[in-house]
């Protein structure tokens, strides 16, 4: 098993890099946020998972060991693969998944494209009792409300990320309430 891989980044796709370990190029797929922060010729220390399937082999890797640990608990869970594992990592950062799931909120895990409310449902179930509960308990987030969802909503329409949307939400003052107001402070906060 291929546990980490460390080298220097040769190529950046939509969603693997190609890693220079020598004489050998090796696709990593990683989240989208992650590769957001790489550039060509970047050293790279990767913790990693190896898939084998039938016809295909894949490696794919993290910038830490918590992510592996949420992506490897993700393939444990029924019916999710390794690209849709990947895909729930793309679209909400590690600590939005366990909000999700000590809070049990569905509707969080279904802005991922391909999770509809059964899955969501299923991860939340299955998720429940294999993470422990130091993991879920101090996260330092709050439950994301119906006004907090909209605002998610709006910032995402405007072109935002959902990671850079739940990001904005989870920083804003409790004091500020209602929709307007907090989408106001979201994007003041967002703006460059």
């Amino acid at each position: 098993m291929i546990a980490r891989i460390r080298g220097r980044i040769e190529l950046i796709a939509d969603d693997h890099i190609i890693v220079d370990v020598g004489a050998l190029g090796i696709t990593v797929y990683a989240p989208a946020a992650q590769l957001a922060t790489y550039h060509v010729g970047q050293a790279v220390a990767l913790f990693t998972h190896l898939h084998i399937r039938e016809q295909d082999i894949s490696l794919f890797g993290f910038a830490t060991a918590e992510e592996l640990q949420l992506f490897d608990l993700l393939l444990q869970v029924d019916g999710i693969g390794p690209r849709l594992a990947l895909n729930t990592l793309s679209t909400l950062t590690p600590e939005s998944l366990q909000l999700a799931v000590a809070n049990d909120e569905p509707a969080l895990l279904t802005r991922v494209p391909g999770i509809g409310i059964k899955t969501a449902r299923k991860i939340l179930f299955q998720l429940k009792d294999k993470m422990a509960p130091s993991d879920l308990s101090g996260l330092g987030l709050r439950p994301v409300s119906d006004s907090d969802a909209e605002v998610i909503d709006a910032l995402t329409g405007l072109g935002y990320s959902i990671v850079e949307a739940q990001r904005a939400v989870q920083s804003l003052p409790k004091t500020l309430e209602g929709v307007e107001e907090r989408l106001r402070a979201a994007l003041t906060q967002m703006a460059p």
